[in-house]
């Protein structure tokens, strides 16, 4: 069977998560996590991507990002997971596939579910108690969005711009994001969207993309279907 086409739209905000294979590793030491954004931040200059968010955890990836153009994510996964997979493989005399597989992803309606998706990512290690506030990770944006840090990877989106009339006011609006944890529910949503394809937003956004695209973009009906009578 076929793989289903990626749900990607040009200037449309999108989450991708990459695993390690078998959920192993794929992070084994500070330099290794540096390089990564080193090299994501190449990669994103040349694939015409906008980093707004991201968290490298010990064996996955989260990304918030808008492509240019509807294959510059794909482009941008391919040059940074090869770069990496050839680093690691070199360094730690290992060899066969990293990665799980194809990334994952889902647009994201981001007048609703952009800085949602920003506190998805940036409070995973929360989650996973690595650390008991986000600004205690280091592998992770939230330490330019909240905290101000210089960087020349993160692009703030225009609804992160918005929060303030300066950098001072932006990173206290920030911040205050994250006072109230995420609701299950909305974790549950983003999860389903990201790992099957679909997308993050109202049925509003939903028709629209699926009428740009020329497909369905949300779940279809489980169970088989009724038979007419007669």
């Amino acid at each position: 069977m076929p793989r289903r086409p990626r749900i990607i739209a040009s200037g449309v905000p999108l989450h991708i998560i990459q695993r390690g294979n078998n959920r192993q590793p794929c992070f084994f030491a500070d330099e290794d996590y540096q390089l990564y954004l080193d090299w994501l931040k190449e990669c994103a200059r040349n694939t015409g991507c906008s980093i707004h968010a991201y968290v490298l955890m010990t064996n996955h990836v989260h990304l918030l990002l808008t492509p240019t153009q509807s294959e510059s994510a794909a482009h941008l996964m391919k040059q940074l997971g090869q770069r990496y997979v050839q680093y690691i493989n070199r360094t730690y005399k290992r060899s066969g596939t990293l990665w799980e597989g194809r990334f994952r992803s889902c647009i994201i309606e981001q007048q609703n579910y952009l800085f949602i998706c920003q506190r998805y990512i940036e409070m995973n290690p929360v989650r996973a108690s690595m650390v008991t506030y986000p600004e205690e990770y280091l592998w992770s944006s939230y330490q330019v969005n909240g905290l101000g840090k210089n960087s020349d990877l993160v692009t703030p989106h225009t609804l992160y711009l918005d929060l303030g009339q300066n950098d001072t006011e932006r990173q206290l609006a920030y911040r205050e994001l994250f006072r109230n944890e995420l609701e299950p529910e909305g974790v549950d949503k983003i999860r389903k969207a990201t790992n099957g394809n679909f997308v993050l937003g109202s049925d509003k956004f939903a028709k629209e993309i699926s009428e740009i695209l020329g497909r369905r973009v949300t779940p279809g009906k489980t169970g088989r279907p009724r038979k007419s009578k007669k």
